[in-house]
């Protein structure tokens, strides 16, 4: 297999406005990809180092988390700088030449966007802050003057994601909203001056090459506060149904229509995908035509590990993709949650409504105990599972070694803001975002050669990239199978469910003879007639066994 594609290759790629419907995506965290430079962080000259490894593994994109100029407070969701890259990731020269690099190999550029908030070190809200109230400069922004006499309260009690204040004041009876770090200002959306910088950096992005965009909080931006603020508890409460003061109110709409027609000027139209935590039935419009034109959906990641709650997402997510004309996700893991072969092998969380796997967590990896081989089995056959499905498949960096979840990261050394903010609560997202291990040896398992930002365990070495590159038995040689597979075999979006006698167990059939079976329980369960494919583990005597998927030429 070649590194690049040939010219009319290049040219039929170039043509295909519909290649994201079916797109196998994978999730680059950008600082723990690769580190070309040697300080520790991964930098976009270290990604472009591995374009041959992306290419070898089959995917269709490459979605690039932020990249930008940041004081990294919040991993660099706080953005300094649209229109420009982290000098300590490189310069705008290697965004381009990784993105020829990509291009070259047949893969496609997705780009994060964080419009909710800018950094408060970006050159908006120095301005703000040095201008006075009332001022243009901070209607950019949301600022609300304090309560008392003095302005010395804040505006209402809100409680910012990270936990803490939501609202911080800047010393002259004025505070502004923060709904995540405080090092985030919120964006005012009614101001026409956020509206246009933003389309020129969709544009600014698009002229460089870049494919499509994945849009932060989605739902958040716009926002209507009344002169008197409802209090936490009354806000917890309202209904999210187009009118709430801060999330999925309908004339967020109004904005997306705004930027699909800027994705439009371009040919092939660029392509944008929603992330909203917004009840499904409000999904769709986040994912039309009109709009952005896809949308997270995070079911399946939510899911519990059972045939029934897997066929119930898969049908509901097929009917609202339906409805908006576009195709659905799947997604398993990503840079904000537990990753899933670690989830699979824990207990339901003993506190209803937790976040699975952050009890364990808490208890630095020590209680409940961790089945790692069962939790890398059924994470194995549950990817196999997602990649057989109609939509769009995304995956984040690792999974394809069948990481596990890292939660014995020392406090010094943790940066995730919502582990500072919320002591003993929240130990915050680090874990899952411990620099990849390249090779079986080295100081940091060839991330870099100046060591790694957060420390890598000892385990990773049996798990690194060319321990498994020529094992036919390894999670990175089913990932390789699979997506090639996939890429040949994907040519609809059309599913068929196929009755099982075993409730524990779930068919469907694809177009061209394409079956996928995948087995929830732990007995064997017979297999119909057909060529395994691909596997998620070995088959037995012709059956299928326990926790395993497989995929059928009938």
């Amino acid at each position: 297999m070649t590194d690049v594609l040939s010219r009319p290759e290049l040219e039929r790629l170039r043509a295909d406005a519909d290649w994201w419907r079916q797109a196998a995506v994978y999730q680059v965290y950008p600082r723990s990809f690769a580190d070309a430079d040697g300080d520790g962080i991964g930098d976009l000259r270290g990604l472009r180092s591995r374009v041959p490894y992306l290419r070898r593994l089959g995917i269709d994109a490459v979605w690039l988390s932020p990249f930008y100029p940041s004081a990294l407070a919040d991993g660099g969701y706080d953005v300094d700088d649209y229109r420009d890259v982290d000098p300590r990731l490189g310069t705008l020269a290697d965004f381009d030449a990784l993105v020829a690099a990509l291009h070259e190999a047949g893969i496609r550029v997705i780009i994060d966007i964080v419009p909710n908030h800018t950094s408060d070190r970006h050159a908006w809200f120095r301005e703000a802050l040095a201008s006075p109230r009332g001022s243009a400069a901070r209607d950019r922004y949301v600022f609300r003057d304090g309560l008392g006499s003095d302005g010395a309260l804040p505006p209402a009690d809100w409680t910012s994601i990270f936990g803490g204040p939501a609202w911080e004041p800047v010393g002259d009876g004025q505070w502004y909203l923060h709904v995540f770090a405080r090092e985030q200002p919120d964006l005012n959306w009614d101001h026409p001056d956020v509206r246009a910088d933003f389309l020129t950096t969709l544009r600014f992005w698009s002229d460089r090459g870049v494919d499509g965009f994945r849009i932060d909080v989605a739902h958040g931006l716009a926002k209507r506060l009344d002169d008197e603020l409802p209090d936490q508890a009354t806000l917890d409460a309202l209904p999210r149904d187009g009118a709430h003061p801060l999330w999925d109110r309908d004339e967020v709409h109004e904005i997306y229509a705004e930027w699909r027609r800027v994705f439009d000027e371009y040919d092939p139209p660029r392509t944008a995908v929603a992330e909203a935590w917004v009840d499904a039935h409000r999904r769709p419009r986040y994912a039309s035509i009109e709009g952005l034109g896809q949308a997270f959906n995070f079911d399946l990641l939510e899911a519990p590990y059972d045939a029934h709650a897997f066929r119930r997402v898969v049908d509901a997510n097929l009917a609202l993709a339906a409805a908006s004309g576009s195709s659905t996700t799947w997604v398993l893991s990503n840079h904000d949650v537990v990753r899933h072969a670690t989830r699979y092998g824990l207990p339901d969380p003993a506190v209803p409504g937790e976040r699975h796997g952050a009890e364990w967590l808490r208890s630095g990896g020590t209680d409940p105990v961790l089945d790692r081989a069962r939790g890398l089995r059924r994470a194995r056959a549950a990817s196999l599972f997602l990649l057989g499905l109609p939509g769009s498949a995304y995956l984040y960096q690792g999974e394809e070694l069948g990481l596990h979840e890292v939660a014995d990261i020392p406090h010094e050394r943790r940066q995730d803001p919502a582990y500072v903010r919320n002591p003993g609560v929240d130990i915050g997202r680090d874990g899952c975002r411990v620099p990849l291990p390249w090779s079986a040896r080295g100081a940091s398992f060839g991330f870099g050669p100046g060591g790694a930002h957060l420390p890598q365990p000892s385990w990773f070495a049996e798990l690194a990239a060319d321990e498994q590159a020529d094992d036919p038995t390894s999670t990175l040689w089913m990932y390789r199978r699979a997506l090639r597979l996939r890429g040949d075999l994907q040519t609809s979006e059309e599913l068929e469910w196929v009755e099982s006698p075993r409730a524990d167990v779930v068919h469907f059939r694809r177009p061209q003879g394409w079956e996928v079976v995948m087995n929830f329980g732990t007995e064997p369960a017979d297999l119909p007639e057909g060529t395994a494919l691909v596997a998620s583990g070995p088959l037995e005597d012709g059956r299928l066994p326990g926790e395993t998927t497989v995929w059928l030429r009938a």
